[in-house]
């Protein structure tokens, strides 16, 4: 019995070593890709804008056996230096309950939390997929020799699939100021661009030493998904790198608010001739000129004049 098994766990060895004919035990070449794929993910030497990642309303990602791609899309932004990552998780969570204790003058004194401090988001990006597929009529050779090999040669060949896994993503940004979108990128994965993993969670995610994307790692499926989010979140760093790096100067200016009655005028100046007049609570629109206490400003049927700055209040 024993010699029966050695030989058929020899015979599949050999089967597979000579059926694939890629180096199957070549931990080199299971690197070099590895490094190859996470190489993908485009850098920017200067900063597009602050970013937060919304995971999408339909939760693909459950099917698939996934954690949410949340935590993948943070290791990409926050590897490609391209933006200010800021978090509207649970992290922001926490952060708002210490601003809860610091208003209620629980925390210590020079805590120094408070209003104004938290960063806005120029932008939010939202992963989606549009198909996948995660086994399309595969043959899974680790599953066949997986139990016969025990230790780390067992670990390589529990790796081997011969399949035509595939995803198909995209990656949406919203502009939070003008809610444009101002970016769309598809992204395509497929099993044959992976290569062979390694048991123990290697793949192409190998090396971030991220949490919450382990199934990303250990999975065919998963790392097919990895490679799709690569693939489009470097055609989406390319679409947004000719946008401004000043996202907050140059979107359109914020509405005001009419405080008490007031008046337009055609000049800034309490002697000009008068536009119309101004009721409180009245919505304006700047046109981003200014004189002294005097803002310019238009109405609902650009009717454009002068307003001092203290009857107005910016519009929340």
């Amino acid at each position: 019995m024993r010699l029966g098994k050695s030989v058929a766990i020899a015979a599949a060895l050999c089967f597979t070593t000579a059926s694939l004919t890629t180096p199957v035990w070549s931990q080199s070449s299971i690197r070099r890709k590895t490094e190859e794929r996470k190489a993908e993910i485009p850098t920017c030497s200067q900063r597009i804008g602050s970013i937060a990642v919304r995971e999408p309303d339909n939760k693909w990602w459950e099917g698939l056996g996934l954690e949410s791609p949340e935590a993948l899309l943070k290791i990409f932004v926050q590897r490609s230096g391209c933006f200010t990552l800021v978090d509207r998780g649970k992290g922001f969570e926490l952060a708002q309950q210490e601003r809860a204790l610091a208003a209620g003058g629980a925390l210590q004194g020079g805590s120094n939390i408070g209003g104004g401090q938290v960063r806005a988001a120029d932008y939010i990006l939202v992963p989606d997929i549009v198909s996948k597929n995660s086994n399309a009529g595969g043959t899974n050779v680790g599953g066949l020799l997986g139990g016969l090999v025990g230790g780390f040669a067992g670990a390589i060949i529990s790796g081997i699939s011969i399949n035509s896994s595939t995803a198909d993503v995209i990656l949406s940004v919203t502009n939070v100021r003008t809610s444009e979108q101002q970016a769309m990128a598809e992204g395509h994965g497929d099993k044959t661009d992976v290569g062979f993993g390694i048991g123990g969670g290697g793949g192409v995610l190998g090396g971030f030493g991220a949490v919450g994307v382990s199934n990303y790692q250990k999975t065919a499926i998963g790392q097919v998904v990895v490679l799709a989010y690569i693939d489009a979140y470097t055609k989406l760093v390319g679409q947004m790198g000719g946008l401004s790096t000043a996202a907050a100067q140059t979107a359109p200016q914020r509405t005001v608010t009419m405080t008490r009655p007031g008046v337009m005028r055609a000049m800034p100046s309490e002697t000009a001739k008068v536009v119309r007049q101004l009721d409180p609570g009245m919505i304006l629109y700047p046109t981003g000129n200014t004189d002294g206490v005097w803002r310019e400003v238009t109405d609902e049927v650009d009717n454009r004049g002068w307003v001092p700055n203290g009857s107005l209040q910016m519009a929340r």
